[in-house]
């Protein structure tokens, strides 16, 4: 079973801020495959839709809380490290890149964190979607993460997206 994550947090307020990315793949993911609304589990601290061996999900424990639904998804569905994606922000990638990667730190992701801390290891995927722009050096980095993208950015996010699960998912599915 793949288990898909999209880091960010709940609620209107948070809905289109810098910090959502992940909730933005994920999103973006469930309306390519064309997979059901997403769905609030309680069970699972999250909202989850699913596919044919994939389960994507929006945590709603807040970002520096996403350890406690990760963790509840990764045990019930018995998910191994190669089959888990989490999907986040990044305050060291400049906006329009991403990184893939495997088995690294937090490098001071709160959400990451939690996550490594909830499951006892840090061997999974992630892909880091990069949110850096001149405005971060003018505003502490916890502000940064909560303002909504300009038209701008956000068509840069989601053609970054875009390009990111096309390069990410035939490698997963």
């Amino acid at each position: 079973m793949l288990l898909i994550i999209g880091l960010g947090n709940p609620g209107k307020q948070y809905q289109r801020t810098r910090h959502n990315v992940g909730f933005f793949v994920v999103e973006k993911l469930r309306e390519n495959l064309k997979l059901p609304e997403f769905n609030l589990e309680k069970k699972f601290k999250a909202e989850i839709t699913k596919g044919k061996n994939l389960i994507l999900a929006k945590p709603q424990t807040f970002m520096n809380n996403s350890g406690e639904a990760v963790s509840l998804l990764y045990n019930f569905y018995k998910t191994d490290p190669p089959h888990l994606l989490v999907a986040h922000d990044d305050l060291d990638i400049l906006l329009g890149e991403y990184r893939i990667q495997q088995n690294k730190s937090s490098a001071g992701h709160k959400g990451v964190q939690s996550i490594i801390e909830a499951l006892g290891t840090q061997d999974f995927n992630r892909l880091r979607i990069g949110i850096k722009t001149e405005m971060l050096e003018k505003i502490p980095a916890e502000d940064f993460v909560l303002q909504k993208f300009s038209p701008e950015e956000k068509e840069i996010i989601f053609k970054t997206i875009k390009k990111a699960l096309a390069e990410i998912l035939p490698k997963l599915l």
